[in-house]
């Protein structure tokens, strides 16, 4: 018996004392990045934004098997997020149009979840109305059975099989309700449990796991009362991805308690908080370096090429180099260098003749 053909399935148990902990810590977690976040200046946030946003849609594609080009996504947000300045690339419609379903989620989190705000979403997925070579119920819920199955041919193994097609928009619309409807759920808690409740509907023909995953975005982006994101769950379920499969199959073959699922959602959280600091590791530095030269006078080559330094953009920095990505003369050049060495904010290496090279002093 799955978890769904239970009566009331919906009314989901769990060990509020157990789970009351868990969450606990997490929150702690959760504000002390975020104060830590808050103070640095609007640029370093939307900078950090832009890096966890990035990583948060490829990673969640690579959970499902697709793999997206970071550059293109960045490249993708940063027009969207009105960031001009990250160095921009041509970008595929396709991955223009994910970028949007993550960003709708985000930057919209206070909005209801509709059906048809859901079938946008699909629709952004499945653009030519395919998934591969077969062709799917796209912007709506899904006309056939859906069994998630693993294995060769011939030698299938079904981990799990959703409800009946025509049960879906009921279960929908019972999801939705309780979705939509503030209650006294914790929104981090309300986002774990949105994550397993739509999974186990398994709405559409595909897509239905990346839709989960914006879904949960939206809930801990409420829970955060902000639209900057700072930390990446789909990076902590991609990294432990075996474990996510397993556990979201032992509880939809549960007994109907999910306190399992919901400490492991805490504890993917838990890491996902911890682990940004090392994502945000460069904008940290920058900012810290930026705090600490407040008073610093420099021009605009001069401060898009320290800047570019913290991003590791480019290898050992030479005159020709500069000259290049500030489209001026290697005088200039070389006079912008020589100015920010006299301002202790460059040194010289030791390499010597054409292989001449400086380093910021941190």
């Amino acid at each position: 018996m799955y978890l769904y053909q239970r009566d009331n399935w919906w009314q989901f148990s769990y060990n509020t004392e157990i789970i009351m902990n868990a969450l606990g810590k997490v929150r702690a977690k959760q504000g002390l990045l975020l104060g830590k976040m808050s103070s640095l200046g609007f640029d370093f946030q939307e900078e950090a934004t832009l890096a966890t946003m990035s990583l948060e849609l490829v990673r969640s594609c690579e959970i499902e098997g697709e793999f997206l080009n970071l550059t293109e996504v960045r490249s993708s947000i940063a027009c969207r997020l009105g960031i001009n300045n990250v160095g921009l690339v041509p970008v595929s419609r396709y991955i223009d149009g994910i970028a949007e379903m993550l960003l709708d989620a985000v930057q919209n989190y206070n909005k209801p979840l509709t059906d048809d705000r859901l079938f946008g979403w699909h629709s952004t997925l499945f653009p030519t109305g395919r998934s591969g070579l077969y062709k799917i119920d796209v912007a709506q819920y899904r006309t056939n059975p859906m069994q998630v199955v693993s294995g060769a041919m011939g030698r299938e193994k079904i981990h799990y099989e959703a409800p009946k097609p025509q049960e879906v928009p009921l279960e929908m619309k019972r999801f939705l309700n309780w979705f939509n409807t503030e209650d006294a759920t914790d929104p981090v808690l309300k986002a774990g449990i949105a994550h397993l409740w739509f999974i186990s509907i398994h709405p559409f023909d595909d897509g239905n796991g990346r839709i989960a995953r914006a879904i949960t975005d939206m809930l801990l982006t409420r829970s955060e009362c902000s639209s900057r994101r700072f930390y990446s769950m789909s990076n902590e379920m991609k990294l432990s991805q075996k474990e996510y499969y397993k556990i979201l199959e032992k509880t939809q073959k549960g007994d109907g308690d999910i306190t399992e699922w919901l400490l492991w959602f805490l504890y993917c959280l838990e890491k996902a908080l911890s682990s940004a600091e090392e994502t945000h590791k460069s904008v940290l530095t920058k900012a810290r370096f930026w705090e600490q030269n407040r008073e610093l006078i420099v021009n605009q080559r001069q401060k898009k090429i320290i800047n570019m330094q913290f991003d590791g953009f480019f290898g050992k920095l030479t005159t020709s180099k500069w000259a290049k990505l500030c489209k001026c003369s290697p005088d200039t050049a070389l006079n912008d260098i020589k100015d920010l060495i006299n301002k202790g904010v460059l040194k010289k290496n030791n390499d010597g003749g054409r292989s001449t090279n400086y380093s910021i002093i941190l």
